[in-house]
């Protein structure tokens, strides 16, 4: 029986000037992992951003830096072709991106599936061909007809992802679906399924919806993660692509109110709508404990009102009761 190899700890190769990032804080270089959700929360929407991007060299979602870009191979297992055009165009005009020109490739075989040594094997070879810096498969329920819930089934197929990733040095992004019902759970124990799929990520993205708009969270296995990222469908002409919702910001340049009560009383009467917690905090650079300390006094005393949505300007003088759970 051969043994297998080995190389000593100072002997394997050093990252050297290889970037840590694919997309700065989304995504890590050469990662593999979910981008989840539950259906209609523009899952694919944000996989095709991210597609563009690393195509292109520009920033995903108007926002994040790319640092590496190169070739993107796509399965879009559900949508029509057509569409899948439509929407890449869309978010190219957004991002200012030459559509035409994009190393961007679509596979439009009717099918793919992870579960047989042929399909594999022409999965491998196109990867071979291209070279691609990403490959996303959307989604993961279409790529096998294997029990998900059962981790015999379902870690093979992931197995076989990062045996691509490893061979080709590429990123993998696979989307997936979030339980219904999960909204009280943390994002990766909501995945449906194997709960593999949540421990194979490197990067895992995770989208939902609340009344007003979509929410990005994110999290990484070797790096921090940024706070939860606020997202809307914005629409130029006929062509919607996501776009980063900021809250309100301060401008220090301008001399202002210097108190933690001010500066949230003066956030809000900024703002065109209620503001939570994060984003107040984030508008007024605000730490969070001084945040809830500060509305809660707001609060008692009528200054400011407090819904689920989050805090706006009491509409009568009277105190709002304060044992509403705390809005994030």
């Amino acid at each position: 029986m051969n043994a297998l190899p080995v190389k000593r700890a100072c002997e394997l190769t050093d990252t050297g000037d290889q970037p840590q990032w694919l997309i700065e804080g989304l995504w890590a270089d050469q990662a593999v992992g979910i981008l989840g959700g539950q259906p209609k929360c523009c899952k694919s929407f944000l996989a095709l951003d991210i597609a563009v991007s690393v195509a292109a060299g520009t920033p995903c979602l108007r926002r994040f830096p790319v640092r590496r870009t190169g070739p993107v191979l796509l399965f879009p297992a559900e949508d029509a072709l057509a569409v899948v055009r439509q929407r890449l165009e869309g978010i190219c005009m957004a991002a200012g991106a030459p559509f035409d020109k994009l190393p961007l490739y679509v596979i439009t075989a009717p099918r793919l599936l992870l579960d047989l040594p042929q399909d594999r094997d022409g999965l491998r070879a196109t990867v071979a061909e291209l070279r691609p810096a990403l490959l996303i498969l959307d989604p993961f329920i279409r790529l096998h007809r294997a029990d998900e819930n059962a981790s015999k089934d379902v870690a093979p197929l992931l197995g076989y992802l990062r045996e691509l990733q490893r061979q080709f040095g590429m990123a993998v992004l696979l989307v997936h679906h979030i339980r219904k019902g999960s909204s009280a759970e943390r994002p990766g124990q909501a995945l449906r399924g194997s709960s593999d799929l949540h421990g194979w990520g490197d990067s895992n993205l995770y989208l939902r919806r609340n009344s007003r708009h979509l929410i990005l969270s994110v999290e990484q296995r070797a790096a921090p993660s940024p706070d939860d990222i606020s997202l809307h469908l914005s629409v130029q002409g006929n062509a919607p692509s996501l776009a980063v919702l900021d809250a309100p910001q301060i401008d220090p340049a301008v001399a202002g109110p210097s108190s933690p009560a001010d500066r949230i009383l003066l956030a809000i009467s900024n703002a065109n709508g209620p503001l939570t917690a994060v984003q107040l905090r984030k508008a007024c650079r605000i730490r969070t404990s001084t945040i809830s300390t500060t509305t809660a006094s707001l609060v008692a005393s009528g200054r400011i009102h407090r819904s689920p949505n989050g805090y706006s300007h009491s509409p009568q003088t009277s105190a709002v009761p304060v044992s509403l759970p705390l809005p994030l």
